[in-house]
């Protein structure tokens, strides 16, 4: 079975973050939500509070297929706060492990270095702090191990696409049909 770990800070957008969850979990997807507050109990950019499955955990969060980072502010900051969780992207990436961020979050990959010579997106007023190959204004870029989304409005698109890399197009497939998601 696939494994995904999903990391949840105060403020974090909550439709990029469950949505992820919950389209990876009818995919069949283990998938882990680890928070990188001082507890279990996240409260969302919208003040809906969202409990994690555990706490951070970099040994079990290195035994997923991939790490997904929502965004939403002022989540993005405490997630790139996070040591550990720096960390773990950083090994992640050197052993190109698949790595996903939506919104303002792939912003903390290229400060990491991770988009040099790559496409990515990003929230509009964040796609100029990206340091990348080229900005593409599109829903979802897949650029080697890195998945990008530029917001809240593609996080069903976004979840997909996580979808298919780690479980194949005919499971993402089934899956948006069956949220009756039409591309």
């Amino acid at each position: 079975m696939r494994k995904a770990c999903v990391f949840l800070a105060d403020g974090f957008e909550e439709i990029e973050g469950l949505t992820v969850v919950d389209v990876l979990r009818r995919a069949g997807v283990e998938v882990t939500t680890m928070s990188v507050m001082a507890g279990q109990k996240i409260n969302g950019s919208h003040n809906i509070p969202v409990e994690a499955d555990m706490m951070f955990d970099a040994e079990k969060a290195g035994e997923a297929d991939m790490l997904v980072l929502p965004g939403g502010m002022p989540g993005t900051l405490n997630l790139k706060g996070h040591e550990g969780l720096t960390e773990l992207l950083k090994e992640f990436h050197k052993k190109e492990k698949y790595i996903a961020a939506i919104c303002a979050a792939p912003s903390i990959l290229s400060e990491l270095g991770m988009l040099k010579g790559r496409e990515a997106c990003a929230y509009p007023s964040f796609e100029g702090e990206l340091d990348c190959r080229r900005v593409l204004r599109e829903p979802v870029v897949t650029d080697g191990n890195i998945t990008t989304g530029r917001g809240m409005g593609a996080a069903i698109p976004f979840a997909l696409r996580l979808t298919a890399i780690l479980c194949g197009e005919d499971k993402a497939e089934e899956v948006g049909k069956s949220i009756v998601y039409e591309v």
